[in-house]
């Protein structure tokens, strides 16, 4: 019996009372509504879904983004929204999921390896994600995982580890997939940690809904050198608001995107700006990489975009903008290590069973030591992430940890897509075996910023 089958019985959502009021328990409970859906039946092994079409011409495609759906404007302009507690520690230096995370990791593991899996290499090829993908994560609730349950999500501490574990299990399915499921959760939960209360009564309603906007946090530009920190897109003052001028690279889903959060300079400052779709001056054009191709990557030009006042997500004085960069390249950390252990439990038992000169090659040392690198490696990453990760989600500094970690996971996580290609000789470049997929997946670790986030 599947561990989502297993969920049912016992209490509310399959949870005993006492679980249900734990943090993560709200999320199992929110992830169990995937047990009363028919999306594994009609996406799983049995059957395909449909391959949605994505123009990648050479040139690409142009568009005005689509129409925003009218987010309603309420609460009271200014005022401080809601914002989720700090995660209470355990007394002890203990990375080990908890027996309610792991249960989290499990569940989103069998939608990774029944849904994501099966679906990645033709969303790589049609770079876009399957309709029916998409909504099986929003069916186990991915969008609302790092909301405040007052405000309709599912979490009342800061979420950054379950969120870690919940990117890493994903990508172990798919990269792109993940990324593809995973961005309207960022916005969510930009909203969630510095949304004023009039921002998170306006959007955050529709990210609970049966239809969730698709949005995108845009922060990476397509300049030489790019630094996260100075953007190069401006914002400047007038009389009833902000213009924007820029171009955008690595936005995920741009061409449906209803909401997005674009970071720019204001004042000398890099500051997030709310934009929605419908905003005159906003263009999309198809941006597909080497790498990450199901998240269907787009670049949003902005030319002369007139913003209202309230605007401003977070802080004007770069605090907001620096926390977002980190909390990004956490999530992209999570997402390697999963890609990485992908890898690595694909290559293990192929260099077992696969023979040269009579024996395995596993059996060379060449080989064995490579395996057993990719190994020490990919403990490595997973170790400095989830220190990260907690010390984000218990509201402690943790610039030094995520820089370790994503200096680490940008450079082994290329290594261990490379050691892994080569591994399978000449069957690591055909893409007959996902090994190729995941090696230029992997190299998405070192030049991505914003997309993703925890």
């Amino acid at each position: 019996m599947s561990l989502i089958q297993s969920l049912r019985p016992g209490g509310k959502h399959g949870l005993s009372s006492k679980e249900t009021r734990d943090p993560i328990g709200y999320a199992v409970a929110a992830l169990n509504r995937l047990a009363q859906s028919d999306v594994l039946d009609r996406v799983g092994l049995r059957k395909q879904a449909e391959q949605a079409v994505f123009t990648t011409t050479r040139s690409g495609f142009k568009t005005v983004t689509a129409a925003s759906r009218g987010f309603a404007r309420a609460g009271r302009k200014g005022s401080p929204g809601a914002r989720p507690t700090p995660t209470a520690g355990r007394g002890v230096f203990d990375l080990t999921p908890t027996e309610d995370e792991q249960m989290l990791v499990d569940v989103v593991t069998e939608l990774a390896d029944e849904v994501l899996r099966p679906a990645a290499a033709e969303a790589d090829e049609a770079c876009a994600a399957p309709e029916a993908v998409l909504k099986a994560g929003l069916e186990v609730g991915l969008p609302i995982l790092g909301v405040p349950e007052a405000l309709g999500g599912i979490s009342e501490e800061r979420s950054a580890m379950a969120g870690a574990l919940v990117a890493e299990a994903l990508a172990k399915g798919d990269m792109g997939l993940a990324v593809a499921s995973l961005a309207p959760g960022a916005v969510a939960t930009a909203l969630g940690l510095w949304g004023s209360e009039s921002q998170q009564q306006t959007y955050l309603p529709a990210f609970s809904e049966a239809e969730v906007p698709a949005a995108a946090l845009a922060l990476s530009e397509p300049t030489v050198l790019f630094d996260a920190l100075e953007p190069s897109t401006t914002a400047e003052r007038t009389s009833g608001g902000y213009v924007l001028n820029g171009v955008k690279s690595a936005v995920p889903r741009g061409a449906e995107a209803e909401l997005f959060v674009v970071g720019a300079r204001l004042d000398g400052k890099p500051v997030l700006f709310l934009v929605e779709s419908g905003t005159p001056g906003l263009e999309v054009v198809a941006d597909p990489g080497m790498g990450v191709r199901a998240a269907a990557m787009t670049r949003l030009v902005l030319t002369d975009v007139t913003l209202p006042e309230g605007s401003v997500l977070g802080e004007t004085d770069g605090t907001t903008y620096a926390e977002c960069v980190r909390l990004s390249r956490l999530a992209w950390c999570a997402l390697a290590v999963g890609t990485a252990q992908a890898v690595l439990d694909y290559v293990t038992p192929y260099v077992k069973e696969r023979e040269a000169f009579g024996e395995p090659i596993a059996h060379r040392q060449s080989v064995a030591f490579m395996v057993a690198d990719i190994a020490i490696e990919l403990q490595a990453m997973r170790l400095l992430t989830w220190k990260a990760a907690s010390r984000a989600a218990a509201g402690k500094d943790f610039a030094r940890e995520v820089a370790l970690a994503r200096r680490l996971c940008a450079d082994k996580g290329m290594r261990i897509g490379l050691d892994g290609v080569q591994l399978l000789g000449g069957h690591g470049f055909v893409k007959e075996h996902p090994v190729e997929r995941w090696y230029r997946d992997l190299r998405a670790v070192g030049v991505m910023e914003g997309v993703v986030m925890v």
